[in-house]
């Protein structure tokens, strides 16, 4: 098999079983591990695989630019969106993340909620301005392009005064072995900041994020209250997180019987 052919044969592994063990893949197509090993650094130079001990992950999608993002599985985040906009606490104080499901919970928050919304993200305090009962505070300090959010020490020193009821996270991957985990190791440090500023924290992972993995880890699974994804109850990657002891918030299963929009 030449070495085109093996990264085409890992990529389609990948995308079928969600890893790619190194050792397992060299004694399958019977070539050294030495060449996988070399083959999936090749990838993911070329952000096609996240390197993991032992093998790789599937690439997160969600850490591209912001720009690019807002196009990346727009339905799943509005799906996302609705269910993590009812964990805001009538009369309480939520930190919201930056990024392009944050912003679609924004559109999700009832037109009466009385709530007080912490955040580090300029677009997210923008589409807030047309809410009527919501007070916002924006965290200030340097703003960090990629994901259009304020990070650093400025930003740091701002969220060390806030004291929340719940932090709504944005990650770019959650998986049950790597934890979450996003592109950048400055921008993972304040969402660590603003996770301990919370008394819990749930994570938005539209489909997209679910399986994937990025470099930087954010959080291990454990610290936080719970995942908001839209996938299938029985999706594999579910289950695993089950598993690991993750609670899960998903849609109400629709009534038999019932009748599509």
């Amino acid at each position: 098999m030449l070495p085109a052919e093996r990264r085409d044969f890992l990529l389609a592994r990948l995308r079928s079983t969600g890893k790619v063990v190194a050792k397992d893949i060299a004694a399958e197509i019977g070539v050294a591990e030495d060449n996988i090993r070399r083959d999936l650094r090749d990838l993911a130079a070329a952000g096609l695989c996240q390197r993991v001990y032992g093998g790789a992950l599937p690439a997160a999608a969600a850490a591209a630019d912001y720009a690019t993002r807002v196009a990346v599985a727009a339905d799943s985040k509005r799906r996302v969106a609705a269910l993590a906009a009812g964990l805001i606490p009538v009369g309480g104080t939520a930190i919201l993340d930056g990024g392009t499901t944050a912003l679609a919970v924004v559109s999700a928050l009832p037109a009466d909620l009385v709530a007080t919304i912490v955040t580090h993200s300029p677009t997210v305090a923008a589409a807030l301005v047309s809410h009527p009962t919501v007070d916002v505070y924006v965290l200030g300090g340097r703003l960090f392009k990629h994901s259009a959010v304020t990070c650093g020490a400025a930003t740091t020193e701002a969220a060390s005064r806030i004291t929340a009821d719940v932090f709504l996270l944005g990650v770019t991957g959650v998986h049950h072995r790597a934890g979450l985990t996003t592109g950048d190791p400055d921008e993972a440090a304040m969402k660590r900041v603003l996770a301990s500023r919370a008394a819990e924290t749930y994570v938005l992972a539209s489909a997209e994020k679910i399986g994937a993995a990025s470099p930087f880890e954010v959080l291990p699974l454990s610290e936080v209250a719970g995942v908001v994804t839209d996938l299938p109850a029985d999706h594999a990657e579910l289950g695993h997180l089950r598993d690991a002891g993750v609670s899960l918030i998903l849609p109400r299963a629709r009534p038999a019987g019932a009748r599509g929009e």
